[in-house]
């Protein structure tokens, strides 16, 4: 097939991708720059207003603030269980590696809203668990409870997003490892290199494109999303995802279309590092 076909045939993807990428991404782009009364653009006039409250309000660095923190934080775990799972099934002698792999995978079958308010319920103050822990007399076992969730900095929020994103951390990771030439490894120890040393010295920095994808993967829709904060957070921790909820459920569209045209930068920004650091596309499933 020739490129002119292949032409043809991604057209109308571009048109569909125009229509729903381009056009709102448009009208994201007017509406940061006007003063206007929800959607309706018949009074609306030039402002700079929501530029100005972005650098201005306090809610906005707040929320900043805890998007990255506890994105980070989240990332960091997942780098912390992600990687040794994904090396232990890279190496191993299993015939079906694709198997692990989908157990991996399977709780993301279920719905993520589902999910996180059960995770919810379980780290909340009343729950059949405390009450089943209170009856037999093993209440210290879930010693949590009440603590977790509604605090300024919740650790639950950041056990759901660990228990959501942990896969996008296992897949490159383990996808680069598994690419790597045994004759490397082989050699490195044939130098007289252990295998601790072979590991930090070859391997490590032969997957670093995968863990570069992974931690992208990983830190951007924990940083940018706002079911999770919502629902583990009780409401009462702001993300920047959150905030963009909120202000388009107000109506506030200019400034909701500001932060949103953020998000957007910082993603593109993320998906051009990976492109840059994976130009093969190595480490992409």
């Amino acid at each position: 097939m020739n490129i002119k076909k292949l032409g043809k045939l991604v057209l109308p993807y571009v048109i569909w991708m125009a229509i729903l990428v381009g056009a709102p991404l448009l009208m994201m782009i007017i509406l940061s720059f006007l003063k206007s009364n929800a959607l309706d653009l018949s009074n609306a006039e030039f402002s700079l207003d929501s530029w100005r409250l972005l650098f201005s309000d306090l809610t906005v660095r707040v929320a900043l603030k805890n998007s990255f923190v506890n994105a980070g934080i989240a990332t960091i775990i997942c780098f912390i269980l992600g990687y040794p799972m994904a090396y232990i099934v890279a190496k191993s002698n299993f015939s079906n590696k694709l198997i692990i792999l989908v157990l991996t995978i399977i709780p993301m079958w279920s719905n993520s809203l589902l999910r996180n308010n059960a995770m919810a319920n379980l780290l909340s103050e009343q729950t059949i668990v405390n009450d089943v822990l209170n009856n037999i007399g093993l209440s210290f076992i879930w010693p949590i409870k009440g603590v977790i969730i509604g605090t300024a900095f919740s650790p639950a929020v950041v056990i759901g997003l660990v228990l959501t994103y942990l896969p996008f951390m296992i897949l490159p990771i383990y996808t680069v490892l598994e690419k790597i030439d045994v004759n490397l490894l082989e050699a490195s120890m044939d130098l007289g290199a252990n295998r601790i040393k072979t590991f930090f010295r070859v391997t490590f920095p032969l997957s670093i494109k995968g863990v570069t994808t992974g931690i992208i993967m990983v830190f951007l829709p924990s940083f940018s999303g706002f079911a999770i904060p919502k629902i583990l957070g009780s409401g009462n921790l702001v993300f920047i995802g959150t905030l963009i909820d909120s202000r388009f459920m107000n109506r506030n569209y200019n400034f909701g279309s500001l932060l949103s045209l953020g998000i957007l930068l910082i993603i593109f920004g993320s998906m051009a590092l990976i492109f840059s650091v994976d130009k093969e596309g190595e480490s992409l499933i």
